[in-house]
């Protein structure tokens, strides 16, 4: 029942498909919050640069992409901030090129290929190594002692920058630290979902766990159980049914967003039923005012 633990490469797939699901969910939160859903697609198209440098140079593609990521996510964050009205040609430019010349250096490499290439935008079980292990597990634990640690600070920026600017928050510091937070985010999960699908599972799972929740601390400890039942689930589908991981885990991503949708019209209705009897309650327990007394003096 148990056979799809027996393989090496599946065991170092559902060590990096566990990681993925609490990190991709974790950071995403704070992006869905920030109204910057799509940065995490962007940060992608920069990092196949990173891969084919790998290739090109015959370093682990995973600490490569991650230090293109980076960069990236610095270079985003700083024309948000001065680009103004130029920023978004800069952004389509930053993005095209980084995907542009990912696919360029890894042709360019010997060791790189169309499959190689695919791997990485996809997502594929057999390519995760010993090695890579243990970059995502370094990374990852970045990712989580971030995003734990000072969730109160990154909320706090994240819903008003003005307000935290004011209570004296170093708020450019922790945009910064968020960028560079989803950029290692992406290269944890390119192994696993692919660089073009990782955005979708830093957003889906956080969106399907709002449908049933309104608090930002069960709303992340939501999102950080979907994210990681359907990266392992979707996993295991993958072993068994030799489909792509990362198009099986985002659309199991997606089936959630679905259901939990479809149970919360119900509870919401239920909820607002129950707080307008509570009303009416209230209203028929409420003593009737007394007449104000003549010999009142104002």
């Amino acid at each position: 029942m148990l056979e799809f633990l027996n393989p090496p490469f599946m065991q170092r797939a559902l060590i990096a498909a566990v990681l993925v699901g609490i990190t991709a969910p974790a950071i995403g939160i704070y992006l869905v919050q920030r109204r910057q859903a799509l940065m995490g697609d962007g940060i992608g198209h920069v990092a196949m640069t990173g891969v084919g440098l790998g290739f090109l140079l015959s370093t682990n593609p995973v600490w490569m992409a991650t230090l293109v990521a980076v960069a990236g996510s610095v270079v985003m964050e700083l024309i948000r901030w001065y680009g103004r009205t130029r920023g978004d040609i800069a952004l389509a430019m930053l993005f095209y090129g980084g995907m542009a010349g990912g696919v360029m250096l890894i042709n360019l490499s010997d060791t790189g290929s169309n499959a190689n290439l695919t791997s990485f935008l996809f997502g594929s079980l057999s390519t995760v190594s010993e090695e890579d292990v243990t970059a995502i597990v370094v990374l990852a634990a970045f990712v989580v002692l971030v995003t734990v640690g000072l969730r109160r600070q990154l909320f706090a920026v994240s819903q008003d920058e003005e307000f935290a600017r004011v209570t004296g928050l170093p708020v450019r510091a922790l945009n910064l630290l968020v960028a560079v937070t989803a950029a290692i985010t992406v290269t944890v999960a390119m192994r696993v979902v692919g660089l073009l699908l990782v955005s979708a599972l830093m957003v889906v799972p956080v969106a399907a766990a709002q449908q049933i929740s309104k608090s930002f601390k069960v709303t992340f400890v939501l999102a950080v159980a979907i994210g990681t039942a359907v990266t392992l689930a979707g996993t295991v589908t993958s072993y068994y049914q030799d489909v792509p991981p990362g198009a099986t885990i985002v659309l199991l991503a997606i089936a959630a967003f679905v259901v939990l949708t479809a149970l919360a019209t119900p509870l919401a209705r239920r909820r607002a039923r129950n707080r307008g009897n509570e009303a009416d309650r209230c209203t028929l327990e409420v003593p009737a005012a007394r007449p104000a007394s003549d010999d009142v003096r104002v």
